[in-house]
């Protein structure tokens, strides 16, 4: 076919899988011994454990503890083939993706994209703010924050200083309660060695949190106890409030609070990253695909959505499975098995989601978790929670070095209670303070 990129033809049916993230890599894995050619296209050539970008960003570990290639994770198995590439349009006519590099033709084309931030259509809010879904926004935010301090070294103007001390978390769920947590950390044990000049007394954290409890989806208990954790470590959090409006400077609460601050980090919400080629119909609110209970898209046989991206609605879950690893990972294990299922003329197996509960760390010792076992639900707080968060995530990581690079970083973060990935490397969102302020120190 004209226009096809050069992808080895092994004879036999080509399983395209868009987006190397936890589904698309499970997926990947899932097929090895199955009779098909695997291509896994991506505009990255590493998988990123995203649940731990947060640490990337405050200086707790290095990037390249928490990716891994795909062709290293991936060596040995004989029927995948990889492609760097960004698929741009879907033709299921011709069962073809359109990417950057040629168009690749699929036997069976599955949909792993994820998701990326929602800002609700708030121009302003994206421009001016910081994200977390990459390996580049956690290194941003993490120069930024130390930019932010060598600049407040060179300010006389006492509110320019506070603008670049405080901090500003939108999203009470996981990531912005772990970051506020890590934050609170940095200001009490590392900073004032780092910046004995400035007042750490003025460094102000903020999480905003549109609903009234935070970690939503957790048990009143956990949430309850984050919170309490998170005052108690000194973060001030503003419950059923609403971002109205941020230029960069001011942040406009919804109850007409307004907070000073350069760095803001959004982690309020996420929305799909669907592909232009399907029908409109095909997705639901929030750009997740519809698919039945063997992650088919609607309409479409050949043609599947696991992970983020996917919405399999039920009594259960309504909207669709939770946007975290556990559904992801589930969905691609399956769907590897009953691809193997269709080849040899077997009917799929449905999808059940086997909720394990979730987890959340709020720093150093101090941690929820909510356990399912054998179908009942236990709570654990503090330093057993947060020994079962670290060992959970440790194993979790792909690849043995990268588990080993964590373990021993953060057993030496434990002992001497400092962070030592303080550098400057990359790109910085610089603010962009008033010139008439600034006032060059004398040296």
């Amino acid at each position: 076919m004209e226009g096809l990129t050069k992808i080895d033809d092994l004879g036999k049916p080509r399983v395209v899988i868009v987006g190397g993230g936890f589904a698309g890599l499970e997926l990947a894995k899932a097929l090895a011994t199955a009779p098909v050619q695997v291509v896994l296209i991506d505009k990255q050539n590493y998988h990123t454990f995203q649940p731990l970008l947060y640490q990337v960003a405050t200086a707790g570990l290095d990037a390249d503890s928490i990716v891994s290639p795909f062709r290293k994770i991936l060596s040995e198995q004989e029927n995948f083939y990889f492609r760097l590439a960004e698929v741009q349009a879907v033709d299921t006519a011709a069962k073809v993706v359109e990417t950057s590099i040629g168009r690749v033709r699929y036997d069976y084309l599955v949909i792993a994209t994820g998701a990326e931030p929602n800002y609700f259509g708030d121009a302003q809010m994206a421009k001016h703010s910081i994200a977390l879904k990459s390996v580049e926004d956690a290194i941003e935010l993490r120069n930024t924050v130390l930019s932010n301090f060598e600049q407040a070294l060179q300010l006389g103007d006492m509110e320019q200083i506070n603008s670049l001390l405080d901090f500003v978390i939108v999203g009470g769920g996981p990531t912005g309660v772990e970051l506020a947590g890590a934050l609170s950390e940095l200001r009490k044990h590392v900073f004032p060695k780092d910046y004995r000049e400035l007042d750490f007394k003025e460094m102000d954290i903020h999480l905003v949190q549109s609903g009234p409890v935070l970690l939503k989806g957790m048990s009143a208990q956990a949430s309850q106890e984050a919170l309490e954790s998170l005052q108690k470590f000194g973060v001030q959090v503003w419950l059923e409030a609403r971002v109205k409006s941020y230029d960069g400077f001011t942040v406009t609460l919804s109850t007409g609070k307004q907070l000073i601050t350069r760095t803001l980090i959004w982690a309020a919400g996420v929305t799909g990253a669907p592909l232009a080629g399907l029908p409109p119909e095909c997705l639901l609110p929030g750009n997740r695909y519809c698919v039945d209970e063997y992650s088919r898209i609607l309409g479409h046989d050949h043609v599947f959505a696991i992970g983020d991206i996917a919405a399999m609605r039920s009594p259960a879950y309504p909207e669709g499975h939770p946007m975290v690893a556990q559904p992801a990972l589930q969905q691609g294990r399956l769907l590897g098995q009953n691809i193997a299922r269709l080849l040899v003329g077997k009917a799929p197996l449905p999808f059940t989601y086997d909720d394990k509960g979730a987890m959340a760390t709020i720093g150093r010792n101090h941690a929820v978790a909510d356990v399912i076992l054998f179908g009942k639900e236990y709570h654990w707080g503090g330093f057993m929670a947060w020994l079962a968060w670290s060992f959970i995530h440790i194993i979790s990581l792909v690849g043995f070095r990268n588990r080993l690079s964590v373990f021993f970083t953060w057993g030496w973060n434990y002992v001497t209670q400092d962070k030592g990935l303080r550098y400057i490397l990359g790109k910085t969102r610089k603010p962009l303070v008033e010139q008439e302020v600034v006032e060059k120190a004398i040296v």
